[in-house]
């Protein structure tokens, strides 16, 4: 049998829960209570409120009131008030709520030196587009695995046992010798055999857009900009006027004095040298000895993702940087890219040539 107490609601559960749905009635009453006195209270019996609220719940909604301008949706606006048109905001209030400035439309400004003494001769501004993108962790790792696929030649290759030359004569009977049962002798498991599920010559290469290499590209070189550990060179980068047998003495004592190279003293890193041709006299110098530990020279044609990022320091000519700009744009709009950027530097190319010609 139930209880009796089961038929009886939660009344403490309805106690002001109908003053949300009634606030006309809830204002009446505080307007009830608070004209006897400003300062004066009402003391309510806790028991008296919850049963007014059980009575309220009981008792039917009406709909509330709506006054004509609501049917009829016209309001009046207030006019403007004349002391706040006067007001001034403040000049740290604008800023604050200023739109961020977009960094790919800012220039990065590159100082050219001159090889071999690294001084500073005059400054470049390039796009940001090109040296000033965000360091993506994700899409240079997704361009170093790409090459090192692709770089993976898979000519590992074994015979199975029906490739390998020889008799399918059964090496011994089935049965009568007490040993285990054979085939032939190209058989997996005795010397000599073929080899199971052994490497066969595939292909290891994997698939990237080429508009996300690109991109990783710059992300590199900007990654490499924002360090400090870009050096753009103005001329070809070259040792010449040295003997053959002093190269590798003249080369140490030029990345000593630079502050490039591993050194005992002082370990910088290992620089890199990226050239936009093969430059006998540095390949000839960096080739000799151990200077493989201090630096390395590499053709531009021949640079990977993984060569920009890796070692302390880089060193490019400053044509072969713009060269790198030009082949990894795919991903830039026509307005973005370094031609419609920097016209005058395209400019400077054509006046060399007529140059060129000219005087040949």
């Amino acid at each position: 049998m139930a209880s009796k107490r089961a038929a009886v609601p939660a009344k403490h559960l309805f106690n002001g829960f109908r003053l949300y749905e009634q606030p006309t009635r809830c204002f009446a009453r505080s307007m009830a209570t608070t004209s006897q006195g400003p300062l004066q209270e009402p003391v309510t019996d806790p028991e008296d409120t919850i049963i007014e609220a059980y009575a309220e719940s009981q008792s039917p909604l009406t709909a509330p009131q709506m006054s004509r301008d609501m049917l009829k949706d016209t309001f009046t606006v207030p006019p403007p008030n004349s002391l706040t048109d006067d007001v001034t905001i403040p000049l740290s209030w604008q800023k604050a709520y200023q739109a961020p400035p977009n960094p790919f439309q800012k220039k990065a400004q590159c100082t050219i030196y001159k090889f071999p003494s690294l001084e500073p001769t005059s400054f470049i501004s390039y796009p940001g587009t090109h040296l000033l993108l965000p360091i993506r962790k994700d899409i240079l790792h997704r361009a170093v695995i790409f090459e090192a696929d692709a770089s993976r030649r898979g000519t590992a290759s074994t015979k199975w046992r029906s490739e390998v030359h020889g008799s399918n004569r059964k090496v011994r009977p089935q049965k009568g010798t007490g040993s285990a049962r054979l085939g032939d002798k190209k058989s997996p498991m005795l010397r000599g055999g073929g080899v199971a599920f052994g490497p066969k010559p595939r292909d290891f290469s994997t698939d990237l857009p080429k508009k996300v290499y690109d991109r990783a590209w710059r992300t590199a070189l900007s990654y490499r900009y924002k360090k400090g550990e870009l050096i753009v060179a103005e001329d070809k980068i070259d040792v010449t006027g040295v003997h053959e047998n002093s190269l590798e003495r003249y080369m140490t004592d030029v990345l000593k004095w630079n502050g490039l190279g591993n050194h005992d003293e002082k370990k910088y890193g290992k620089s890199l040298f990226l050239t936009l041709e093969r430059r006998e006299g540095l390949f000839s110098a960096l080739e000799k000895g151990k200077m493989h530990r201090h630096a390395r020279a590499i053709e531009a044609e021949w640079v990977d993702v993984k060569d920009l990022l890796e070692g302390g320091r880089l060193i490019v000519e400053k044509a072969a940087l713009e060269q790198l700009f030009e082949e990894h744009e795919s991903d830039l709009r026509p307005s973005e890219k370094l031609v419609m950027q920097m016209p005058e530097l395209y400019d400077e190319e054509v006046e060399a040539g007529d140059r060129a010609l000219s005087l040949s």
